[in-house]
């Protein structure tokens, strides 16, 4: 059973939460908490290995509350918040938290989707304490044909706040080519993503938006629950169904951005859960681009830039600290 720490100054809230979580059959519910500092000193009571983490409470805040639990509990942390305190819950992932949800989607129109995905998520979570060493060496290979890089595109999921935030702040405003983003957003805070994430680079950060053609020096983030494509029209948006379970869809931002840019075009696969971007760094890879994927060591969770390299179309397997300047190398950008 997964011993889990629920925190909210709401007891509906609360409440809510214990039901969804119980009916999985899954999820022992240790205790709850009101407000922060309950849940420190419930967290050292128990040593949960989940904690959902309300933002907005009295006495001590959620922000506040996780840097404590991090000092001495490496359990899974996930953020249950309002699309109000949007920028909060991403301060949280690079405070230590996980992931987070909106509180709105747990009501019950939540689609079996969505269910099965935040379950999948929070059993993915609590296993990252006991990850094991990389299976893989770093490969940084050298590219042997010089090229001009023409465009970026990039995919995350569990983790990939942190992992962007971090990559983000290695480029600099002069970076000389456009970045296509699919960040996985079961939040529905897309806006908020964009705002937080501009406020950690000097590349301007935007939600994109159909028919814009992409400029060096910006990074253009797909909307929730829209496929983002880039074409000879510019960004499109497909309305379609979700592929290999994700909308908006790597694999269809990989294939499009390959046939657009061919071997001027770079792939990135980030940490994340499942297998989306694999069967586009495929395509990249064929189309004559180059590929790269984060290492199993500095991932939250390895399943996205394993499906990657399992393809066997990556050309460098990178920890996150180096592929900033992996991407700078390649463009001729500077730091």
């Amino acid at each position: 059973m997964i011993k889990t720490l629920i925190v909210d100054d709401s007891p509906l809230v609360r409440s809510i939460l214990r039901d969804f979580l119980e009916s999985e059959g899954s999820f022992e519910i240790a205790d709850e908490a009101e407000n922060g500092r309950d849940a420190v000193e419930k967290a050292k009571q128990h040593n949960p290995d989940l904690v959902t983490m309300d933002i907005e409470m009295p006495v001590m805040n959620g922000l506040d509350s996780i840097v404590e639990i991090r000092k001495f509990s490496s359990c899974g942390i996930v953020v249950i918040s309002t699309h109000d305190t949007a920028k909060m819950a991403y301060d949280a992932t690079v405070k230590g938290a996980h992931e987070f949800f909106a509180k709105d989607i747990f009501t019950s129109q939540m689609t079996d989707r969505q269910r099965s995905g935040i379950f999948n998520t929070l059993k993915q979570i609590i296993n990252i304490k006991n990850k094991a060493a990389s299976h893989h060496e770093a490969i940084k290979q050298t590219i042997q044909t010089p090229r001009k890089i023409n465009c970026v595109v990039i995919a995350s999921s569990t983790g990939g706040p942190m992992a962007l935030c971090q990559l983000a702040s290695g480029l600099s405003a002069k970076f000389p080519v456009p970045i296509l983003l699919v960040q996985h957003n079961t939040s529905g805070f897309d806006r908020g993503f964009v705002q937080w994430l501009d406020g950690y680079s000097q590349l301007k950060i935007q939600l994109a938006q159909e028919g814009i053609f992409p400029s060096k020096g910006n990074v253009y983030v797909a909307p929730t629950d829209k496929h983002l494509t880039i074409g000879a029209g510019g960004i499109a948006f497909e309305n379609s169904e979700p592929v290999n379970n994700q909308k908006p869809s790597a694999d269809l931002l990989f294939k499009s951005a390959a046939a657009q840019y061919g071997n001027s075009l770079v792939s990135v696969v980030l940490t994340g859960m499942g297998e989306d971007g694999a069967q586009g760094t495929r395509i990249v890879k064929e189309a004559g681009g180059i590929t790269i994927a984060q290492d199993e060591a500095s991932s939250m969770i390895y399943g996205m830039p394993q499906a990657a390299v399992e393809t066997g179309c990556v050309d460098m397997i990178l920890p996150l600290n180096e592929i900033s300047n992996k991407l700078l190398e390649l463009t001729g950008g500077e730091s």
